[in-house]
């Protein structure tokens, strides 16, 4: 297993919210319905009992929503991990600026949520495409950025 902890830029704004939930409102938020874990307890910067701490409350959903810190995804892979990582923030994206909007959100119901959430993860070649999306990634890395490597 692999676990990836960053502080992304919308999925920080969702962690600072008093209420971090995400509502299904299009296929990446849905993609996430019933599999995020919400972790309120911020006590400064994670020098204590975290490392502990956080992991348990995982379960078996693969994204760990750190309330006033970050996230934290979880992969049976590097690529998975960075698969959720990567659609999380996409999804985290969507539901900020709609919400900057100040208009009422269309919510998916729970039936089109749940729906949608069991195809992407039943979807066919998902490992694969996975890996393959990592792969481009550290393509572009590799030709823009190679100093990544050391």
């Amino acid at each position: 297993r692999c676990r990836m902890h960053v502080h992304p830029n919308y999925a920080l704004a969702l962690a600072c919210l008093k209420d971090p939930c995400m509502p299904a409102i299009d296929q990446n938020t849905a993609r996430f319905y019933g599999r995020i874990a919400v972790d309120n307890g911020f006590d400064g910067m994670g020098l204590g009992d975290e490392a502990e701490r956080l992991p348990g409350m995982l379960g078996n959903k693969p994204v760990l929503l750190m309330g006033n810190h970050g996230v934290m995804t979880t992969g049976t892979t590097v690529a998975k991990a960075f698969d959720e990582l990567y659609y999380f923030e996409r999804a985290c994206e969507t539901l900020i600026t709609a919400l900057s909007s100040g208009r009422e959100l269309q919510v998916l119901s729970h039936e089109v949520a749940e729906k949608t959430a069991n195809q992407w993860q039943d979807y066919p070649g998902e490992s694969e495409m996975s890996a393959s999306f990592l792969d481009a990634i550290k393509e572009i890395l590799d030709r823009e950025e190679p100093e990544y490597r050391t």
